[in-house]
């Protein structure tokens, strides 16, 4: 399966080196000398990585055919993807690869049908999940409270929302001084 581990940014310097926006948690694993990675447009690819290095927290990587900062730019905003054996992976039990989870049906702990999990979100304050529902996408936290089981045999997420989180006029009730507060 393909999985998508970085993001070509900017050229680093003028002999071909990239800025990469890492999307894996184990970089090590995905991007070292020799390493074949697959990109979206398929059209920039297939890279292979000739050098890596950290340089203060930022990934740096040259491949193959690309000698110089014109090159680099060339592949700015390319995303880069990893061909991984799933059933290789050593994930631990509430760990999931994105593309396992897209396509899920999501569901209340009550048994209602809420939509269809499209992708995950990865924030700063944390990863939300993009349901696809009936009158449009909600945004769902991805965090143990809310999102307690994921089931991958069986295809379902199962949620346990909030007020208002599926329902935003749910969280809004009229105060007695005639205002709107949050329950």
């Amino acid at each position: 399966m393909l999985l998508t581990v970085g993001r070509i940014g900017r050229a680093h310097g003028v002999l071909g080196e990239a800025t990469i926006e890492v999307r894996t948690d184990v970089p090590d694993e995905r991007f070292y000398i020799g390493a074949k990675l697959f990109t979206d447009p398929e059209k920039n690819g297939p890279l292979v990585i000739t050098s890596a290095r950290d340089h203060n927290g930022i990934l740096l990587l040259t491949f193959e055919g690309i000698r110089d900062r014109t090159g680099v730019e060339k592949l700015r905003d390319t995303l880069l993807k990893a061909d991984v054996d799933m059933s290789q992976e050593n994930l631990h039990e509430d760990e999931f690869h994105v593309q396992q989870l897209i396509g899920l049906k999501v569901v209340t702990d009550t048994g209602v049908d809420v939509g269809t999990l499209t992708d995950v979100l990865n924030l700063p304050g944390q990863d939300l999940l993009s349901v696809e529902t009936s009158v449009g996408e909600i945004l769902i936290p991805f965090v143990y409270e809310i999102v307690p089981e994921i089931d991958l045999a069986s295809g379902i997420v199962t949620i346990v929302p909030p007020p208002g989180l599926l329902h935003p006029d749910e969280a809004i009730e009229v105060n007695e001084s005639g205002g709107e507060s949050l329950e």
